[in-house]
């Protein structure tokens, strides 16, 4: 299923065509041929596949006289799925054979483990023939941490800040990832934060927060109010479940200290059932229940 980072990347070079071959260039050092334009085709492609076999984007790069000189199969990989083997050869033969042009894949795969596994050669059989997916993962895309470069180039800083924002200098990167979206409008800045903030793990998270917060603190806001806005909600909701929880965890102690000095023994699933509520009015009433309860049973029910 789709999720935000798929299509947020997919719209990415979608709404920015020249962004592939200007990667291929810049980060592959791929000598590529003259071209004048590039256009997003993918309709194209569904029509000369089955459905089964239906890329994320193909862009087409044409010469000044409007003939086409390479197609570009753009894939946004989060997991590794061994069908990608199959079906990426598949996508370069029939851009080759219909519309009589070089053609590459290149897969978006900002984890490590996904990158490495596609990058590696598909073998078209008996080693007689390979196919070389070029991967924007973490090997390829560089740490960005210069603000000006970062603005300069700033879907790379993005896709950076997600390859690399768990690292050791992690931090740094993601600053200048988030201190770029303001240079594009507040919808798609939206949706390049949250798709950086999902990518980083908890401890990122915190320092991140902590971060916006003594920017916020100092007068010195340097992230878009977004940023701070959605830390902030994160935030409150995090206290409102870490208050239940302490509530919830009061009231099973309570339970348990009440079923002990009844002399009540509890089962294995009696226990698990406690440990699983999460509902303090059944906590309450089993409370009450073992106020006079003989046995387990008549104190969960």
């Amino acid at each position: 299923m789709p999720t935000l980072e798929h299509n947020g990347f997919v719209d990415m070079f979608r709404e920015n065509p020249s962004l592939a071959p200007h990667f291929l260039q810049i980060l592959f050092h791929l000598d590529l041929p003259p071209y004048a334009t590039v256009a997003v085709v993918e309709a194209s492609l569904d029509q000369l596949l089955p459905v089964e076999f239906c890329a994320d984007l193909v862009l087409e790069l044409r010469d000044g006289a409007g003939a086409l000189v390479l197609s570009i199969v753009l894939e946004v990989q989060r997991d590794i799925d061994r069908r990608k083997g199959y079906s990426w050869p598949v996508y370069v033969a029939v851009v080759r054979a219909r519309k009589e042009c070089s053609a590459v894949v290149l897969v978006v795969a900002p984890d490590a483990e996904v990158a490495a596994w596609a990058a590696q050669k598909i073998d078209l059989g008996l080693g007689l023939g390979t196919l070389q997916p070029l991967v924007l993962g973490p090997a390829s895309v560089p740490e960005v941490t210069d603000q000006a470069e970062a603005e300069k180039e700033t879907e790379l800083a993005i896709l950076s800040a997600v390859a690399h924002g768990n690292g050791p200098n992690g931090l740094a990167v993601v600053q200048s990832a988030l201190g770029a979206l303001g240079r594009l409008d507040h919808e798609h800045a939206a949706v390049y934060f949250q798709i950086v903030y999902n990518a980083l793990r908890e401890p990122m998270r915190r320092a991140l927060e902590a971060l916006i917060m003594e920017r916020q603190t100092e007068g010195k806001a340097t992230f878009p109010p977004f940023a701070q806005q959605l830390i902030e909600r994160g935030r409150i909701e995090g206290i409102r479940e870490g208050k239940l929880e302490g509530i919830l965890e009061a009231k099973r102690d309570a339970l348990l200290r009440l079923v002990a000095r009844a002399g009540i023994a509890l089962t294995a699933d009696h226990r698990e059932r406690i440990q699983a509520c999460k509902d303090p009015a059944t906590l309450d009433r089993w409370v009450d229940n073992a106020l006079e309860a003989k046995d387990a049973s008549d104190v969960i029910s």
